[in-house]
């Protein structure tokens, strides 16, 4: 059943992270100083990758599209969150909350299905190493990762289309510091019980499944890396696979409760939540993957090196 095509709602104002005026300066040279650090991370990440053609291999090559996801994902909600620290009210209009919605949910379903590709990949080079150069080649991981970001930007278009297929008829005032399905779905004046069924399944259920079949990946590759007689081999696969497996759970753990129950909790956990994974974990990543990571960290030396030199 369709709604009318109405909506006297122009605008939103975003009530932002709730905090004492005394802390206005403070948080916004917080979250100005963890941007800035999410940017210098993973550009440093990208450049090591790209410039260094023996890191041309498809682990790396997912790690490349995470870095670029991670700087996306939190330019998608930083700037704006941080204007609020400064304005008296953030104001962001109908067609920027249209938009806000959708590249937010278009870059962290790319990323929730880039983690379980990866773990995939470390699952074929640990567990099949002989058979992987066929199983995982360059050009079956461009295929992946052209699959992610689609299957992604399907994803986001659902959930844009139907949030904002519903009438807006006031109040406008969202209580969060970006636009997102659930705290939108409140100012709606229609039945959002569909929409509400399709977080859980499309959005939760979706993040709980790869989160999951993540789990499987590395219940066999700790199997493995078990059954390696030598401790040093023990010690560098399993060096290898930890910054991903503290990523993941750094990254799942927060949407999978946020959207598996909408409305359950106040906004002031939920907001305390997405703020872990939607601006502290894309900033953790790239000091994850290049402080355990050996070939990460001699790119960087090398690159540091030849720009002393020159």
């Amino acid at each position: 059943m369709g709604y009318p095509n109405y909506s006297s709602v122009t605008e939103f104002v975003l009530i932002g992270l709730p905090h004492p005026e005394v802390m206005k300066i403070p948080l916004f040279m917080l979250f100005s100083f963890i941007y800035i650090c999410t940017l210098l991370g993973n550009i440093l990440l990208i450049s090591a990758v790209k410039g260094n053609p023996h890191l041309h291999t498809p682990m790396y090559l997912f790690l490349l599209n995470l870095s670029f996801l991670d700087i996306f994902l939190s330019t998608v909600t930083l700037p704006k969150m941080l204007t609020h620290f400064l304005q008296k009210e953030t104001i962001i209009s109908f067609q920027e909350c249209i938009s806000q919605l959708y590249f937010f949910h278009f870059f962290g379903s790319t990323e929730c299905f880039l983690y379980t590709v990866m773990a995939y990949d470390r699952f074929l080079a640990i567990c099949r190493p002989l058979r992987y150069p066929n199983l995982m080649n360059l050009k079956l991981c461009r295929q992946f990762v052209a699959g992610i970001w689609f299957t992604g930007c399907l994803h986001s278009m659902i959930h844009t289309t139907l949030t904002f297929r519903l009438p807006f008829c006031g109040p406008n005032k969202i209580d969060y510091f970006f636009c997102d399905v659930i705290p939108i779905l409140k100012l709606v004046c229609a039945d959002t019980s569909l929409n509400k069924a399709i977080i859980i399944t499309n959005i939760g259920a979706v993040a709980l499944i790869c989160f999951l079949m993540i789990l499987v990946s590395y219940a066999h590759i700790i199997s493995t890396i078990l059954k390696i007689k030598s401790s040093e081999g023990r010690r560098k696969t399993f060096s290898t696979c930890a910054a991903h497996m503290i990523s993941v759970f750094f990254y799942y753990g927060p949407p999978v409760f946020i959207y598996l129950s909408p409305n359950s909790m106040d906004y002031v956990t939920e907001e305390s939540i997405a703020v872990f994974y939607t601006l502290v974990t894309p900033m953790l990543n790239p000091i994850i993957y290049s402080l355990r990571n050996k070939e990460v960290k001699t790119s960087l030396k090398r690159m540091t090196f030849v720009r002393l030199n020159n």
